[in-house]
């Protein structure tokens, strides 16, 4: 089984959030906040990372779409293997 973490995920136009970047380091990471600051949407926008059901209801009123991106990190052991690489797609680099 590959293990990889969420560092970053950046979250547009759902919900309360206009604009936001979550940065994430390893260990335990705790979403506090106010009524309304948008603690939903962040855990939403993990569940639509995973790759949940996308609600048009959640899209910001006045913006036209949403969007939720993510940076994951490999084990450095898969990023550098000198094994044949399969093809993967042009969006992604490693660099050893």
């Amino acid at each position: 089984m590959v293990v990889s973490v969420l560092e970053e995920m950046r979250i547009r136009s759902l919900g309360v959030i206009d604009d936001a970047v979550v940065e994430l380091s390893p260990g335990f990471t705790a979403v506090t906040g106010e009524t309304g600051a948008g603690k939903t949407m962040v855990v939403t926008s993990l569940g639509l990372l995973l790759g949940g059901r996308a609600d048009a209801a959640l899209v910001r009123i006045g913006a036209k779409s949403a969007v939720v991106e993510g940076r994951l990190a490999l084990p450095r052991t898969l990023r550098c293997s000198r094994a044949p690489r399969r093809r993967v797609p042009s969006w992604t680099t490693a660099r050893c």
